[in-house]
């Protein structure tokens, strides 16, 4: 988004000469979006940003999907999906579970305590969600801090790494596109507006930047190839934590979902109401604490919808939330309601909510304009009886 910032020291014009102390030139890197046609900022680097010494094949863990189909509603327990023994060794991102996916967004889940290898992704940005824990985010920008409830979003080609603070949860949205504040809440040179739920003063980026020394030093990288998502494992003849000042509008930042303040009304607000970012045929919004409906007929759960244009995953990260009462979801779960399918509260949710007036949940909503495949995370935590709570009876075969 159009929000300026400048970090360490730069040259009064762009496109200009930059020298250090002793009068050796730094190396100006213009990292933009969308072809020199939107956000962007100029890195000053100590050394030449393109120099590799070698490029070898990086393998992915299971990037494999699944159809959902039959189609049915699904309930994943992310909670079962890292034993103790296996998060000592785990960092946030070799350690990524493919969850759900499509050609727009992948969704993956974490749990970790082991620092990161130098990452970046040339598919899109990532939007990660600390669902638990602590962790420092170093990035060719700087280093920022993150902790439980922030959204953290990592622009497209940023290399960083992950350096949990002891054993981090994370809930990882990997997009094919850039991931931005809605375009209703932004003025037209890109300011939030006043109807806008958070601010410019919510994000949080790097404040200082961060140099290091070292040579051969490898940067796992994510890109498009002919048969999918593939990775390439880069060597740096230096360091490519390099850069001593910085400016622009492209640039790591996090932002809390305690921040985030709710629109209500005296009848229930539909989804949109609840939007936080969006990307390429996605959204992604927050459920948060809140005073619910005060109509004095109002039922404060959501009524029953049939998402015909998108498919609707809801992370469960706090509270209690009221809609899913009965059916077995908890913190760490998602649901998955399909489109084509329509859904709503449990039964015994329903008239159980008339006269409530505040909700206390806390959980993050992605809704996709193209349908999601199960990926293999997805297969491995799923609760099989989820399809049928509405009902009070299984399947019929």
């Amino acid at each position: 988004m159009a929000y300026y910032r400048h970090i360490g020291g730069i040259p009064p014009k762009r496109h200009t000469q930059h020298r250090d102390p002793d009068g050796a030139l730094y190396y100006e890197e213009l990292m933009g979006e969308e072809g020199f046609s939107s956000d962007s900022s100029l890195l000053y680097h100590r050394h030449i940003p393109s120099a590799i010494v070698d490029a070898t094949v990086w393998e992915l863990p299971d990037q494999s999907t699944v159809p959902n189909h039959p189609l049915k509603p699904r309930h994943l327990m992310l909670h079962e999906l890292f034993p103790d023994e296996v998060v000592a060794g785990t960092d946030v991102v070799t350690g990524r579970r493919l969850i759900l996916g499509n050609a727009d967004i992948r969704i993956s889940y974490v749990v970790a305590s082991k620092d990161s290898p130098l990452y970046r992704s040339s598919i899109g940005d990532e939007m990660v969600y600390i669902e638990e824990g602590s962790a420092r985010l170093e990035t060719v920008f700087g280093a920022l801090e993150a902790t439980q409830g922030d959204y953290v979003l990592v622009p497209r080609a940023t290399t960083h790494r992950w350096i949990p603070h002891g054993t981090v949860r994370a809930y990882v949205m990997e997009a094919s596109s850039h991931i931005v504040p809605p375009k209703r809440f932004l003025s037209r040179f890109g300011q939030l507006l006043e109807n806008a739920p958070f601010c410019e003063r919510d994000l949080h980026g790097p404040a200082e930047t961060l140099v290091l020394d070292g040579t051969d030093v490898e940067v796992l990288v994510k890109h498009r190839g002919s048969t999918g998502i593939v990775g390439t494992r880069y060597t740096y003849a230096d360091h490519p934590f390099d850069v001593v000042g910085w400016d622009g509008c492209l640039y790591p930042y996090t932002f809390n979902i305690s921040d985030y303040e709710p629109l209500t009304g005296r009848v229930h607000q539909p989804p949109p109401a609840h939007q936080v970012f969006e990307g390429a045929n996605f959204v992604i919004c927050n459920f948060v604490p809140r005073k619910v409906d005060y109509h004095p007929l109002a039922i404060p759960v959501p009524y029953y919808h049939s998402n015909v244009d998108s498919d609707e995953i809801m992370f469960y990260v706090g509270g209690d939330y009221e809609a899913r009462k009965g059916s077995g979801i908890g913190p760490g779960s998602i649901s998955v309601h399909p489109g084509g399918h329509a859904h709503g509260p449990q039964a015994c949710a329903y008239e159980r909510s008339i006269g409530a007036e505040f909700f206390d949940e806390l959980a993050v909503m992605v809704d996709t304009f193209r349908p999601l495949e199960l990926g293999e995370g997805a297969r491995a935590c799923e609760d099989d009886g989820y399809a049928w709570t509405w009902a009070g009876r299984g399947p019929l075969t």
